[in-house]
C-alpha cells in the first residue's frame, strides 16, 4: 500500500502504524507518531489500521543544545 511518511512516498505491505514502522525500519526507537495529521500514543499503534494515502509522521526525540 502506499502511504507518505514524513512528506515521502513510500510503499508497505504492513496494515498498522506498529507493523509500517518495523518494516521501515523504526523498530525500537523512541517515536511520536501521527497518522493524518491525528497523534497516535505508542499504545495504540498496533491497533492503528493504515490504508492507502495516509500521511504518516514520525519524530525522533534529539539531544543537543
Amino acid at each position: 500500500m502506499k502511504i507518505t511518511l514524513n512528506g515521502t512516498p513510500q510503499t508497505v505491505q504492513a496494515t498498522t502504524l506498529a507493523e509500517a514502522l518495523a518494516e521501515l525500519g523504526y523498530g525500537g526507537e523512541k517515536l511520536a507518531t501521527a497518522v493524518n495529521e491525528v497523534f497516535v500514543p505508542a499504545t495504540a499503534r498496533a491497533s492503528c489500521v493504515l490504508h492507502a494515502g495516509d500521511r504518516v509522521e514520525v519524530v525522533a526525540p534529539r539531544q543537543g543544545g
